[in-house]
């Protein structure tokens, strides 16, 4: 066995993927800077992440490479950060990248510094030899140690003005106009995305195409707020093309990261968590918006790949699954034709063949090559509703036989030798899960997937806090560690607000508000507004900032204003709204410039421009009546609204929350709806076809 460097005693999975490296790596911390200070060493910092395909590459290229690791080793100090585990380094340092760099960014990120962490240099994928114009390891790092040895005072005076560039772009707050964002940001940022929009296949721009679900979220509500049509119909057209396309695994469920081409064919293979709650939320909205039970199919789907394979076995939800399988790049997803007709005969396989368009020579070629691999990636051409007409059959015979046949194929796929699973639990990405789980329930009426939430919520609250009551961030293997950021507090008070409204379990509401309360103290920017990344005894990095930048997840600013306007409405506390104000102003010249960047924020907005409704239920929730006015509340496409119930007598306590409830009680004993518009409140009513009416004002 190898002998191993420092990161064998870490958590993550992708630092102990880098264990028996020869590299001398270090986890980011105290030890690592010393030394580089005491042998006066530039420092090698290193992000990626456990189901990264070029990590992997450059991992078994240049680290696993005995040249490489000793000319590092001679140069360097080197540490390796897990960018899941540790997003406030990746932001600080990805915006060097972005900065210095003239192409993509992205991960690997490789980034030289100075033992202050000064950077001077940065890369994403370095191969071991240069090759079409892309510098190699074993050149560019004797490069470096002659530059840190020679011309230090040129590397140093970089290093301090690159330093300083980073504060100036991370600094956000520092010159917004202090403006109230407007309708007009709304109706320009769905302007920006019509331009974008790809009529053909769905999506926005070209290639490679991401989900970027809170996009759609965003069009959603713009389509409720204005009937333009088109804004749904993109909607449609892009949910269409992804659950038709390759980049959604049709034998077992759940999306894959991105397309490499326009049209949602071929995908990198990586799924992940935060993937799977967005485009669940999506898929339960649209249907909502709709009635269209193919989104609620495609929910549904996503919950069960998310509750049999991404969830542990203490109820939080694993981050991510790898790309590659044994070596290979999505070798666990495709089939041949021969295997499938293997697996499921002549008649049935065909059906497959001829419904999923496999093609004897394989349907996609190897990059390097352009040569057709015999394997094939299984996409449909058209809705699987409208292809039961064309091989004679009825709609419920055509499904039927097609999933007799995925289930046999997914028990065969079974036993193939599985993708890596990054099994650590992350407090903001199952904050996400838990609302999408949780919105399952109140639209289509499962409590299987409330109970998912409830233990992943148990799980954090219970698991994911120190002594103080402070969420961690990341757990794994019985150890919770690193100080949560405030995407772990705004996630995961998302995800309580929507298991509130789905259990209406007080517990989690108060749990939600007391989260609130203490993200406050520990985020909020009291001169500026807005709240910054990192909790202000966190590690000082050479900038504290501030995400508002809607990327492949949500910003924590976006999501919280978002959460600070519903808990305004549901406690009738002004000041939650006033908050809310003071974080729209503290980023509204950022956001004027481009709203197309900030959906989950032009989301947050459409609610508090309104028209939004504060809804209260009072009645005997065993009664029927209770039940069903409930239901009908929660499947109602709404968004802009609150849902509160208070239960007979309140023995849930809601009142001591909601003070405004303690007046309200049930008419006759019937279920009986309190609902308020903008502010002004109508009168109450037990006529359920009235109280919905009032949600169409």
């Amino acid at each position: 066995m190898p002998k191993q460097n420092r990161l064998k005693n870490e958590k993550s999975p992708y630092l102990l993927q880098h264990a028996d490296n020869p590299v001398d790596w270090y986890p980011w911390g105290e030890e690592a800077f010393d030394k580089a200070a005491r042998e006066d060493k530039p420092i090698l910092l290193s992000i990626g992440y456990s189901t990264c395909h070029w990590c992997h590459v450059m991992e078994h290229e240049s680290f696993e490479d005995p040249e490489v690791a000793r000319l590092m080793n001679e140069t360097f100090v080197s540490i390796k950060v897990d960018r899941e585990e540790r997003p406030d380094i990746d932001n600080v340092y990805m915006t060097v990248c972005q900065l210095l760099s003239k192409g993509g960014c992205g991960w690997p990120l490789n980034i030289i510094m100075t033992p202050d962490k000064k950077p001077f240099f940065a890369g994403t994928y370095i191969p071991k030899e240069s090759r079409f114009g892309r510098i190699g390891m074993v050149e560019l790092v004797p490069k470096i140690k002659d530059a840190w040895n020679n011309r230090r005072d040129e590397v140093l005076k970089s290093a301090d003005s690159i330093t300083e560039a980073v504060k100036k772009a991370t600094g956000l707050t520092e010159g917004s106009s202090g403006r109230d964002l407007t309708q007009a940001a709304l109706t320009l940022g769905y302007n920006q995305l019509l331009g974008r929009f790809d009529e053909t296949n769905g999506g926005f721009g070209t290639a490679p195409k991401f989900p970027t679900p809170h996009n759609l979220l965003f069009l959603l509500r713009y389509w409720k707020r204005t009937g333009d049509e088109q804004a749904l119909s993109m909607v449609e057209a892009t949910l269409g093309g992804m659950r038709k396309g390759g980049v959604y695994d049709h034998v077992g469920y759940g999306f894959h990261r991105y397309s490499t081409d326009p049209r949602w064919f071929l995908p990198h293979f990586e799924k992940m968590l935060y993937d799977q709650a967005m485009l669940a939320l999506v898929f339960t909205e649209a249907y909502q918006a709709t009635g269209k039970k193919e989104y609620e199919d495609t929910a549904r789907q996503i919950f069960t790949y998310v509750m049999r394979d991404m969830t542990s076995p203490e109820g939080g939800f694993y981050s991510a699954e790898d790309a590659d399988s044994e070596g290979e790049e999505g070798k666990f997803y495709v089939w041949t034709e021969d295997e499938i007709t293997g697996v499921l005969g002549k008649d049935d396989g065909e059906l497959i063949i001829k419904t999923y368009n496999v093609e004897g020579s394989g349907n996609f070629s190897e990059e390097a090559s352009g040569e057709k691999t015999g394997s094939n990636i299984l996409y449909l051409k058209m809705p699987l509703g409208d292809l039961a007409q064309s091989f004679g059959m009825s709609a419920d015979e055509f499904e039927s036989r097609i999933d007799k046949s995925r289930k046999k194929l997914f028990d065969v796929r079974e036993k193939r030798v599985h993708p890596h699973k990054d099994d650590k639990v992350l407090a903001d990405w199952n904050g996400l899960m838990i609302a999408a789980l949780s919105k399952g329930t109140s639209v289509f009426g499962d409590t299987l997937y409330s109970d998912a939430a409830k233990r992943a919520a148990d799980f954090v609250l219970g698991k994911m806090r120190d002594g103080r009551g402070r969420l961690f961030h990341r757990w794994r293997e019985g150890e919770a560690g690193i100080g949560g950021s405030v995407d772990d507090y705004s996630f995961f008070i998302w995800g309580l607000l929507e298991l509130y409204e789905s259990t209406f379990d007080i517990k989690y509401l108060k749990a939600a508000l007391d989260l609130q309360k203490e993200m406050t103290g520990l985020f909020w920017d009291d001169r500026n507004g807005g709240f910054y990344f990192t909790s202000h005894d966190a590690e000082e990095l050479i900038t504290r900032h501030k995400e508002i930048y809607d990327g492949a997840i949500p910003s924590g600013n976006s999501v919280a204003m978002l959460n600070l306007l519903r808990i305004g409405r549901i406690t009738g506390d002004a000041a939650y709204d006033e908050m809310a104000s003071k974080l729209a102003k503290a980023f509204s010249g950022t956001v004027e410039q481009a709203p197309m960047a900030y959906t989950q924020l032009l989301s947050s907005l459409d609610f508090a421009i309104g028209p939004s409704y504060e809804v209260v239920v009072v009645g005997d929730p065993a009664s029927p009546d209770t039940k069903e006015m409930l239901s009908a509340f929660r499947k109602k496409y709404s968004p802009n609204k609150v849902l509160i119930f208070k239960g007979t007598g309140d023995v849930s306590g809601v009142t001591a929350i909601a003070e405004f409830t303690k007046g309200q009680s049930s008419i006759d004993g019937k279920a009986t709806a309190y609902v308020c518009l903008d502010h002004v409140c109508n009168l109450p009513t037990t006529d359920l076809n009235k109280a919905l009416e009032l949600l169409a004002k």
